[in-house]
């Protein structure tokens, strides 16, 4: 099941660069629609089956969701102006940088990273690099987005340690409610302070908003979210490297933008890569958590009302 959620996931994410890149609508109120879209679709199921647990909400929970909402609104204005300036390819690369920079923020917090961990990032960037060279353009406005695109990888990666910590004690659907409708109340207030409209879009733009809310908020961001329930921050952001390619194909194909040489090539490597980290993140955990027999481990907690 969690290798299925994976490739949904990834799937998901995989559309939203290029959905956002040509969905004719300002940059702020793409994220705050399918924010808000989003936290409605999760939070009906939430609200009826989950009212106990909205009820519970501690400080120390409303603070890691104030943190993730905070940096997941700065992530979608970073991000969504990127892939106006520069391609999908280099704006989706650099924003999935993220999986380097949680690597540096654990490594700040006294965590020091396992060499399958360093090699595993290594072989992956290497892919990473082969696909996209990371584009690096010199003209002013592709450099900006370059920028752009790599501040928005490190406020995803605040954005998934700190929904990892909120996701140890909450549901899926009360965290994705609360984060979601957290995140579009900050962009409705930054969409107000910059004089960008939220509505009186042509029919297509809204079309690309629903469709980036579907598929790229409610089948990415909401399933990884699930995930960080099961999979470290680190692992979940190994994975959402795939993006760089999917997005890429999807791009070439609905968006005209040249298929980069080495995508397939850069697959594999990334594939690899993954694969040493997980494989060595189990055997640091086979090594520090042996198992009891006469211990009974808690299930996480579940997608939408479970």
């Amino acid at each position: 099941m969690t290798i299925f959620l994976s490739i949904l996931g990834v799937i998901g994410v995989s559309a939203s660069g290029p959905i956002m890149a040509a969905t004719a609508a300002p940059v702020l109120a793409i994220a705050f629609w399918r924010n808000l879209l989003g936290a409605a679709l999760m939070g009906g199921p939430a609200l009826v089956s989950k009212r106990a647990e909205f009820a519970a909400l501690t400080r120390a929970e409303y603070r890691r969701l104030g943190i993730a909402a905070v940096a997941l609104a700065l992530h979608f204005a970073c991000f969504i102006t990127a892939l106006k300036l520069t391609s999908v390819a280099a704006a989706t690369a650099l924003v999935c940088l993220q999986v380097a920079w949680i690597a540096l923020f654990n490594a700040l917090l006294g965590s020091r990273p396992q060499a399958a961990v360093v090699a595993g990032l290594g072989v992956a960037f290497v892919g990473v690099v082969i696909i996209t060279g990371f584009d690096l353009s010199l003209s002013r406005e592709a450099l900006l987005g370059d920028l752009l695109a790599l501040a928005g990888g490190a406020l995803a990666a605040v954005y998934q340690m700190a929904g990892a910590a909120a996701r140890r004690t909450l549901s899926t659907g009360t965290y994705t409610t609360l984060c979601y409708g957290a995140c579009a109340l900050i962009l409705v207030v930054l969409c107000a302070a910059t004089g960008q409209p939220i509505v009186g879009f042509s029919p297509a733009a809204w079309a690309g908003i629903l469709a980036v809310t579907l598929l790229a908020q409610i089948m990415g961001h909401s399933v990884f979210n699930h995930l960080l329930a099961v999979m470290s921050p680190l692992v979940v952001s190994m994975i959402i490297l795939l993006e760089i390619p999917g997005a890429a194909i999807l791009a070439a194909v609905f968006l005209g933008e040249q298929l980069p040489l080495g995508t397939y090539g850069g697959l594999i490597l990334i594939l690899v890569g993954l694969a040493v980290v997980i494989r060595g993140q189990q055997r640091r955990k086979a090594r520090l958590s042996p198992v009891d027999p006469g211990t009974a481990t808690a299930p996480p907690p579940g997608l939408g009302g479970r």
